[in-house]
C-alpha cells in the first residue's frame, strides 16, 4: 500500500508564501504522476496541479497559473507545490494524489488512485 504523506501547511497572510511537500512511502511510485487538490468548506475538491513521474509535463489549474508551481524530487521520492502570492481564497485543505492517468485536470472522483490525509492551509486577509 503506498501512502503519500504531506507537510508544511500553515497560517498565512495574504501576498505570503508556503511549500508543501508530499513524500510517497514506496520508491516506485516516483513512476506515477503526482498532483495536488484542494478542498474549502462549503465547496467541492478541486484540482489544483499535477506533474509528470519524468516532471516533463505540468498542468495548472487557472486559479493558481503563475502564482503556484509544482515539482518533483524522485530520488527522495517527495513532491512539492510552491504557493506565491496567496490569496484568502487559496484556503483549504491540500491534499496530495497520486495516479495512473496521464497529467490532465483530473477528477478527483475518477482520476486519483490515491490521497493523502491532507494538510490545512489558511490565508488570512
Amino acid at each position: 500500500q503506498v501512502q503519500l504523506v504531506e507537510s508544511g501547511g500553515g497560517l498565512v497572510q495574504t501576498g505570503g508564501s508556503l511549500r508543501l511537500s508530499c513524500a510517497a512511502s514506496e520508491r516506485s511510485f516516483s513512476s506515477y504522476a503526482m498532483g495536488w487538490f484542494r478542498q474549502a468548506p462549503g465547496k467541492e475538491r478541486e484540482f489544483v496541479a499535477a506533474i509528470s513521474w519524468r516532471g516533463w509535463s505540468r498542468v495548472y489549474a487557472d486559479s493558481v497559473k503563475v502564482r503556484f508551481t509544482i515539482s518533483r524530487d524522485n530520488a527522495k521520492n517527495t513532491m512539492y507545490l510552491q504557493m506565491n502570492s496567496l490569496k484568502p481564497e487559496d484556503t483549504g485543505v491540500y491534499y496530495c494524489a497520486g495516479s495512473r492517468q496521464p497529467v490532465r485536470t483530473w477528477s478527483p472522483r475518477y482520476d486519483v488512485d490515491y490521497w493523502g490525509k491532507g494538510t490545512l492551509v489558511t490565508v488570512s486577509a
